[in-house]
This record gives structure tokens, sequence and C-alpha cells, in this order.
């Protein structure tokens, strides 16, 4: 496909031009959900079919493109509050669905358990996961404190609040060695790294906490240990939410979160599936390069997830915003976008036939 982005002298003088406009498209997943929170029957699905179905078929379609801005393209970006201000408006769309979701099954719009009721736990879960996590991961990553409240009340949302610490302070030290419980071994079953990857972060994610508490010579639970400040906020804003409107609601709302932690786990799989990095000492693995992530170039999945598919640059500059990550020369590319790649390693064989040679390859040029 001939350049999509930023391929024209007028799109790049243009305030309006595609670069800044792709990603409103972010803003079609919400809109999905809200035609399943509305729908009845076959129709509640359709964030599911939307997400999982459409996006990946319109994946393979458009392909990738690795067109990178240029550095005055960058400079102007890098100054643009634009780019934050989209971020922040979906922080409101998340609560309001929330609050519309809690509200919704209060008054008894669809029967507990019944298809029509998974069908919005299962679309809740979608935004919990893209919206809620994804949103929440981008704005965790910035250092100034607005953005931090942020990342939280977002992973609030979606009752993963140890993802804060834990993929801060952990994953992006511990990436491609076995410490990281985000990093896959070659040929585990996604359904096993699964539960190995919720207990072993959720547990990372005290740990670090403890030590960063002992380390000022504070007991691990002094008032100021974040990972319990957190836990209490999710937890006690789902019992309230129980008390209030009933444990068929409290019910919804929790696995429309692990739902939407479920998701998160999956992109975590296909992301640093089976990399690692080398010991340079009997201590000390080398430092994180670009190839120690899987990239996707491919358009849909960047714009929806606001460019964590370009994972590469990502872990080599951390706190670089989502609309300046480039597509780095040498990071392994992964064969379809996120939304494919999501759908493919549920069916581990046939995942394994397709990324296995593809990693031996890359293991023997590193």
């Amino acid at each position: 496909m001939t350049s999509i982005l930023d391929n024209s002298a007028a799109a790049s003088a243009s305030r309006w031009s595609w670069r800044t406009l792709k990603y409103i498209m972010a803003f079609t997943v919400p809109l999905a959900v809200w035609i399943s929170f509305q729908g009845e029957g076959a129709w509640t699905y359709t964030a599911l079919i939307y997400a999982f179905v459409f996006l990946p078929g319109l994946e393979l379609i458009m392909g990738p493109n690795a067109t990178n801005l240029t550095e005055m393209q960058k400079e102007v970006v890098a100054n643009d509050r634009y780019y934050d201000v989209l971020l922040w408006l979906l922080v409101l769309v998340q609560y309001s669905f929330l609050i519309y979701f809690i509200w919704s099954l209060a008054q008894g719009s669809r029967a507990f358990g019944s298809f029509e009721w998974w069908g919005m736990v299962l679309s809740m879960g979608v935004i919990c996961s893209i919206l809620g996590i994804n949103v929440g991961h981008e704005l965790g990553h910035r250092t100034d404190r607005f953005s931090q409240l942020l990342a939280k009340a977002l992973l609030v949302t979606s009752l993963y609040t140890h993802f804060f610490i834990e993929h801060n302070r952990g994953h992006h030290r511990n990436v491609a060695t076995p410490a990281d419980p985000a990093t896959a071994k070659k040929s585990e079953w996604m359904q096993v790294f699964y539960f190995r990857a919720v207990i072993m972060a959720w547990w990372s994610g005290w740990k670090l906490e403890a030590q960063r508490l002992r380390r000022q010579g504070r007991s691990v639970f002094h008032w100021t240990n974040e990972f319990i400040q957190l836990q209490l906020l999710q937890w006690s804003l789902l019992a309230a939410v129980i008390y209030i409107a009933g444990w068929e609601v409290g019910v919804a709302w929790l696995v429309a979160g692990m739902f939407g932690g479920f998701l998160l786990e999956v992109v975590n799989y296909i992301e640093h599936y089976g990399l690692q990095r080398k010991m340079v000492t009997e201590n000390r693995y080398e430092r994180v390069q670009p190839h120690h992530s899987w990239n996707s170039d491919h358009v849909i999945g960047r714009i929806m997830l606001f460019e964590l598919t370009r994972h590469s640059d990502h872990h080599h500059q951390p706190h670089k915003p989502y609309p300046l990550l480039d597509s780095v020369d040498n990071a392994p590319q992964l064969p379809t976008g996120y939304p494919g790649m999501m759908v493919l390693c549920l069916i581990p064989p046939l995942f394994f036939a397709i990324m296995n040679p593809r990693l031996e390859r890359l293991h023997s040029e590193h």
C-alpha cells in the first residue's frame, strides 16, 4: 500500500490532517460498545464482532505502513496538546460507559446470565481493556502527576490497578527475562500464560511496592503503600456497587474487568512471545533493545491502540508519547496487527506454526 500516513506536503502542513484526525477512529470502539448496550439478540455482540472480526479483516486489506514522522513534524506534534486531549476525553468516555453499564443493569435491562447479559458484559470488557488499561498504560508512562492520576483512575474501572506499579517498575526493567510475568516463553500456550501472568504480575506489584517502602525504612503496611491504596480503592468501589445496585451488577462489573484484564494479557503474550535478553554478567542482562519486542506497523491496530503496536520503540524509549513512536528498522515484525494476532494466539498450534520460525530466525540473527 502506498504511504497512507503523513505522505504529502499538504497533509504535513494542515492542522487537521490525517496525522491528527486518524486517532479519532479509536472512538469507533466505544460507538460499537454503545450499539451493543442498546441492541437486542446478536446485536449485543457488535463490539466483539467489530474488534475481533471486522478490524482484523480490515487490517489484512490495508496492511502495514512503516512511515515515520519527519523531525519537523515531530517538533510540531510534541508541542500539540490535541493528542493529550484525546486521551483525556477517553477517560470521560470510559467513566460514562461504566456508570451507564452499572445503572442499566441495576434497572434490569438484561436478565442475569442471559445471552444478552453476556453480550453487554463482554462489550464492557472490550473498553475496559482498550480504554481502561491501554489508555491508562499510555498516561501512566507520563511523568506529570495529572496524567498518572488519570491512569490510576482508568485502571480502577478495569479492576486492574496492580498494573500501574508492576508495569512501570517491573515489566520495563525485566522484559524478555524469566523474571517478567508479561513475557511468554516459546511454545507456551496462551491459556497457560494467562494464569501465570495474572498471578505473578499481582505478586510482583506487591513486592515492588514493599521493596520501595523498605528502602525508605518504612513498614510494608505503611499508609503510603500505593499497592494497598489502589487495591482498597477498586475493591471498595466494587463493594459499594454490590451494596447499592445488587450482587448481580457487581458480578457483571467483575466479569467485565476480568475480560478486560484477559485481553491485556493476550496483548502481553504477543508483544514479547519467546524473546529473551542475553546475560552479560552473572547478575545482569543486556540492555533492552528494539529486538526484544515484537512490532507491528499495521495501520488499524496502530490507530485503535494509540501506537501501542510500535512496541519496540516504546520499550526502547518508554516515556515517548504515542504519536512520536517510530517504526524501528531492526525490530522483529508480526505478520499482522494486534487485533488479528490476538485472535490467532487463541489457537496455539496455528500460532506456533507461524511465529516459531520467525522466532528462530530472529535468535539466529542476534
